[in-house]
């Protein structure tokens, strides 16, 4: 069994919100607290970043329009003793998904960590 970092991206909207950095701000409010809500305080939550068109330097993923905002965040997590990374993905999508009902969620990116010898040991 493995250990993994997974990377998810999420789409937030935000509903009365005249500025891209205050639609932002309110995103990762928002998702933090519904995420400590349900016990997960160990999900990191930030702004999420999308390339230029134009340049392929990267900005914050927000869009608004008619004061109503489209904010990307990215999610990570770490996941213990999973059997293989589509096995993390699915751990990862479970637990962050029950506590952000009705919050599109697509996995970005899955890292496998080293974990501790000792602590490998003290499992068995």
């Amino acid at each position: 069994m493995s250990n993994y970092e997974v990377a998810m991206e999420a789409a937030w909207l935000v509903r009365d919100v005249g500025e891209t950095d205050d639609a932002i701000g309110v995103a990762v409010s928002e998702a933090g607290k519904r995420l400590n809500e349900t016990d997960k305080q160990y999900v990191e939550v930030e702004p999420g970043l999308t390339g230029c068109p134009a340049c392929g330097e990267p900005f914050d993923a927000a869009f608004l329009a008619a004061n109503t905002a489209l904010v990307g965040l990215l999610l990570e997590i770490d996941i213990f003793n999973a059997d293989s990374e589509e096995h993390a993905e699915r751990i990862a999508k479970s637990e962050v998904g029950g506590a952000l009902r009705d919050v599109p969620l697509e996995v970005i990116e899955v890292i496998e960590t080293e974990g501790d010898e000792e602590d490998d040991r003290d499992d068995e």
